[in-house]
């Protein structure tokens, strides 16, 4: 079994789920008491939003390297970033940790090709939804992204900085998210990407008929995979 390493604290509301399910997974797969070999180096995710703030990314390049950096010391033989925003760094990191990366966005985008889809919603911070770093990794397979309206990603953004990353599950707050997988939807989106990684802890795909594709899943999955190969 190789070793995982995990980059999180970002926020540690679902880094707690790449825990779970990673070890979850390898239990069901090799059975008995057996469980993941994880190195994990939680950020304070307080650091990383202010430098978010101040447009800093390579304040948080520095952050991240030097936390991969730390976790290839401790023994681990590939990499996750346990966020989808800070894929922005991702070849940074790699290239300085000298740990392959697992990218959630070419995870996500394995499983969409699977799945047929072609044409995909996608909800995550406003970093992610707007900027080029996630959406060209998607087209550039084939994958047609429809980001929400400026209004609707202004929302997404703050509930998922005032609420889900603080823990805080509000019944309003799902049925707005609902709304907006709807609005994408009658966009001519096939599936909608949960393309933060804690969007999971508040809608799920027994939410609605819309095909939810939740990256923090997704990417424990194939983490699994890489480590049991």
């Amino acid at each position: 079994m190789k070793t995982i390493g995990l980059i999180g604290g970002m926020s540690w509301e679902s880094t707690q789920t790449y825990y779970r399910l990673i070890n979850q997974q390898v239990r069901e797969r090799l059975g008995g008491l057996h469980s993941a070999k994880v190195v994990l180096n939680s950020l304070d995710f307080a650091e990383i939003a202010q430098l978010q703030s101040a447009d800093d990314w390579v304040g948080m390049e520095r952050l991240l390297v030097s936390a991969a950096q730390s976790i290839k010391a401790g023994g681990a033989d590939f990499l996750l970033i346990c966020t989808n925003t800070m894929h922005k760094v991702a070849p940074e990191v790699e290239l300085a940790s000298g740990l392959p990366l697992l990218h959630i966005a070419d995870a996500t985008a394995k499983v969409l090709i699977h799945d047929g889809i072609t044409s995909v919603g996608l909800l995550g911070t406003r970093f992610t939804m707007e900027q080029a770093f996630y959406r060209e990794r998607l087209e550039a397979q084939g994958i047609n992204v429809i980001i929400p309206d400026d209004h609707e990603r202004d929302t997404v953004h703050r509930i998922i900085y005032e609420e889900l990353c603080q823990g805080i599950i509000s019944p309003d707050s799902k049925t707005v998210y609902l709304d907006v997988v709807d609005s994408l939807a009658a966009r001519g989106a096939e599936a909608v990407i949960l393309g933060c990684t804690e969007i999971g802890l508040l809608i799920q795909g027994s939410d609605t008929p819309v095909a939810l594709y939740d990256t923090t899943e997704i990417h424990a999955t194939q983490a699994v995979e890489l480590a049991l190969i």
